[in-house]
């Protein structure tokens, strides 16, 4: 089963956030929305969206500190939505990580073709474009998004997937517990390892035969996982 888009929204404007909701949504993307940018930030780290829309005005807190705090460990698509049109809040905000910049008002087509490239570039900076990792029957493969084990299809959540694609890209090494919890959730998540766990139970569950016995994930006691060598095709 291939693994649907999702999209945050930090908008506090309900008229616009829903209007991009629903063109969103109606193109086959997963939307998750909300007009704080503090709730936008735990947004991220729990849902580990793939693109990220932002509005500069927010009631809690200004949008280029959203994005600084995201750069600092996350090379996720932003595009900033604002009504600030003047050059050096675009410049301000692209030099600080923003990968594109829309002027409100905009048009459909224009966001939806914006959103578009800016996955795209996303693929490419994290040299993901037309990956396949293979290996005693498991299947990922990055472009599609899609994960099979013996040629079925497996449903992962978001946050599966990102941890099943991490670990993939880093197969047959081990990947330490705070690896993991600094790349999945950011450094909203702390040190708990308790929601790593509970995510590789879901996963194990979902890939191995028996999960008691896992043949693609092992664990490294007090220190991480390690899949299995894998080809990357």
């Amino acid at each position: 089963m291939s693994h649907t888009t999702t999209i945050l929204i930090i908008e506090d404007d309900d008229r616009i956030r829903n209007y991009m909701k629903t063109v969103l949504s109606s193109c086959g993307y997963s939307i998750l929305e909300t007009g704080k940018g503090q709730t936008g930030l735990s947004m991220i780290a729990t849902h580990a969206p793939d693109l990220m829309i932002l509005d500069l005005g927010l009631p809690d807190c200004d949008g280029q500190d959203i994005i600084r705090q995201v750069r600092a460990w996350s090379q996720m698509p932003i595009i900033v939505v604002s009504a600030r049109g003047h050059e050096q809040d675009k410049v301000v905000a692209l030099d600080g990580g923003a990968d594109d910049y829309i002027t409100k008002p905009f048009g459909t087509d224009e966001l939806l073709a914006r959103i578009r490239a800016a996955l795209r570039h996303g693929q490419q900076r994290s040299g993901k474009v037309g990956c396949i990792y293979s290996g005693n029957g498991l299947v990922v493969d990055t472009e599609r998004r899609i994960v099979q084990v013996d040629g079925k299809d497996i449903h992962l959540t978001q946050t599966e997937y990102r941890i099943v694609q991490l670990l993939c890209m880093h197969s047959g090494k081990v990947i330490t517990h705070d690896f993991m919890l600094r790349e999945v959730w950011g450094p909203f998540s702390g040190c708990d390892t308790q929601i790593l766990r509970v995510n590789m139970a879901n996963i194990r569950r979902k890939l191995e035969r028996d999960p008691a016995m896992p043949e693609y994930i092992t664990t490294e006691i007090g220190v991480g996982y390690r899949m299995i060598e894998m080809d990357a095709n």
